[in-house]
């Protein structure tokens, strides 16, 4: 899985042994939560089964899961996360008749954990739709003068209520936007360009960094294909559609 500006549920609604996920050496059954920058993420599993993929923003994820600063960088259960709680949401959904109404279900858990959790602040709510918006290219002091705090306070409230520094951030949704577009066939000369990068090189080392791979084997990348909206039709994966587009603010729920 390519790393996301997003904090990932992945809601297990298979039967029997269910899917098994493996990073940095650590294996987790069932339904997950991934955090930002999971690393070197994999599924496997056997036989035919059910996934339900919610991406959430991550000052959504702050309310949500409640925890989701100390998410950043692993992957733990849903359970470990919501405690019985998962438990009865997953109840709830395979107990579904249709994949609308699980994701009517899904959308109304996550509205009432949102209307009953405190949310972040402000300031740093700002910060992330700005950091998105410019697609990370913008400058850390800029963003901590528009909110009215030092750079210090912004890098440890940011830190401490998201999981990830507000430069970190920035570097991961600028290669969010270059794997957009090598994905969609263009060359990696023009990519390091358009997303902001000081050349080629920079543009390869960030790839290998989040990744683990070069551009070129980034865009032909298979598990690309789990996700046709975020990553465009003309890829040279050919994805369905299904996950959601970079850049928006509110939480996703698609079938996977």
């Amino acid at each position: 899985m390519v790393v996301y500006p997003s904090v990932t549920l992945l809601v297990d609604l298979g039967e029997g042994a269910g899917v098994v996920y493996e990073t940095h050496g650590r294996r987790e059954r069932g339904s997950v939560v991934a955090g930002l920058l999971p690393g070197d993420l994999r599924a496997t599993g056997r036989g035919t089964g059910r996934l339900l993929q919610i991406r959430l923003d991550p000052v959504a994820a702050a309310a949500v899961l409640g925890a989701s600063a100390e998410l950043s960088g692993t992957v733990a259960t849903l359970e470990d996360v919501w405690g019985r709680d998962a438990g009865r949401a997953e109840d709830r959904l395979r107990a579904a008749a249709s994949w609308d109404e699980r994701f009517a279900i899904a959308a109304d858990i996550l509205g009432r954990r949102l209307a009953t959790h405190p949310p972040v602040d402000p300031q740093v709510a700002h910060v992330w739709r700005r950091t998105l918006s410019s697609r990370g290219r913008v400058r850390v002091d800029g963003l901590a003068d528009e909110v009215g705090w030092s750079r210090k306070r912004l890098w440890s409230r940011f830190r401490s209520q998201l999981g990830i520094t507000p430069k970190r951030a920035a570097r991961l949704v600028r290669f969010d936007h270059a794997a957009h577009l090598l994905a969609a066939g263009h060359a990696a000369a023009h990519v390091a360009a358009e997303s902001g990068y000081v050349d080629q090189s920079h543009l390869h080392r960030e790839v290998a960094t989040f990744a683990g791979l070069t551009p070129t084997a980034l865009a032909a990348a298979p598990w690309l294909a789990i996700d046709g909206v975020a990553w465009p039709a003309s890829s040279p994966t050919g994805a369905s559609a299904l996950g959601a587009p970079a850049g928006r603010e509110e939480s996703s729920v698609r079938r996977s």
